[in-house]
């Protein structure tokens, strides 16, 4: 629990993990930019070129954005099964095994050729889609730990509600979306860095960031 969580959360909403798993997204999304020149946590940019491409008739090119378009559908749907009452009681830890999940595709990303391009992206798009769709809840406010924009809109209204209003909750939400949104950079910052450095194996820290993450959910039942 830090001071921004005013009662005791479920640690799948927590500050400390959202802070987490937005370090992840961060590293995820620098990963595939700097090793293939490609976003793959959302799917905005591949469904406007999809698109642009289909307008075009350049069909090879807009075949080529469907594959991380369905893993990230796949991701969904993977989510919402394991949170299914049946499934998530034969489970008993269904977040956790998301988050194996993400570590286990994660291990594979890191062991893929260098050149498998498609097979990365299609994979980042699974992770992010399961993780996006598994942690939705900053302690009380809808948000995201794989892009950024919605985070800052709600860290900027925030802010703005504290400063006009003096509205003291709005001041903490503020808080805790604008230290999402600088983890989400912090996250980018060393993606970029370890890419470079690292290369496929660079995935394997957000892997271990995971870990760490399970870890917490964890110490918190102690």
């Amino acid at each position: 629990m830090t001071a921004d969580d005013p009662v005791k959360l479920p640690t799948a909403q927590s500050v400390r993990l959202g802070l987490l798993l937005a370090l992840v997204g961060g590293m995820l999304d620098a990963y595939t930019f700097v090793g293939y020149r490609v976003f793959a946590n959302a799917q905005t940019g591949n469904i406007v070129l999809l698109g642009v491409s289909a307008a075009q008739r350049d069909w090879w090119r807009a075949a080529e954005r469907i594959p991380p378009i369905l893993a990230f559908i796949a991701g969904v749907l993977v989510a919402e099964t394991l949170q299914r009452p049946r499934i998530s009681a034969f489970l008993r830890r269904p977040v956790r095994v998301a988050v194996v999940l993400e570590i286990l595709v994660l291990i594979g990303v890191a062991l893929a050729p260098n050149d498998a391009e498609t097979v990365v992206t299609v994979l980042v798009a699974f992770v992010a889609s399961v993780q996006v769709t598994t942690f939705r809840t900053l302690v009380d406010t809808p948000y995201s730990t794989t892009m950024t924009t919605g985070n800052l809109r709600i860290a900027t209204q925030n802010a703005y509600a504290a400063v006009i209003s003096g509205d003291g909750e709005a001041a903490r939400r503020a808080r805790r979306f604008l230290a999402v949104v600088l983890a989400f950079l912090v996250g980018a910052c060393l993606g970029g860095v370890l890419t470079v450095h690292l290369h496929a194996y660079a995935a394997l820290i957000p892997a271990a960031l995971l870990v760490a993450a399970l870890a917490l959910f964890v110490h918190d039942e102690r």
